[in-house]
């Protein structure tokens, strides 16, 4: 799962075409604030920033590589923020 700033949207999709991942579900006006002093993102008048949120499946194998991506795009630009999440998928159908 990748949480970011609806800035970074198009970063986000081309690093997922990239990688080729093909797969994920997009979720737009997601809110929230980061545990690492992160503004909060509510679409308020007082925090007009939203988030948003892709979740995909992919292979353990390609996991470090995204996971990098998404670092090297943090690091692009700290204060507009993006956070990857991992956990086991045990069944699909």
């Amino acid at each position: 799962m990748i949480v970011f700033n609806q800035a970074n949207t198009g970063r986000v999709e081309y690093m997922l075409d990239v990688l080729g991942i093909k797969g994920f579900t997009f979720f737009e006006q997601v809110q929230g604030r980061g545990t690492n002093g992160g503004e909060p993102r509510r679409g308020t008048h007082a925090w007009p920033e939203m988030n948003s949120c892709v979740i995909t499946v992919v292979e353990d194998e390609q996991t470090p590589a995204l996971l990098e991506a998404v670092k090297k795009l943090d690091l692009r630009n700290e204060e507009v923020g993006v956070r990857a999440f991992v956990w086991d998928v045990v069944a699909t159908v």
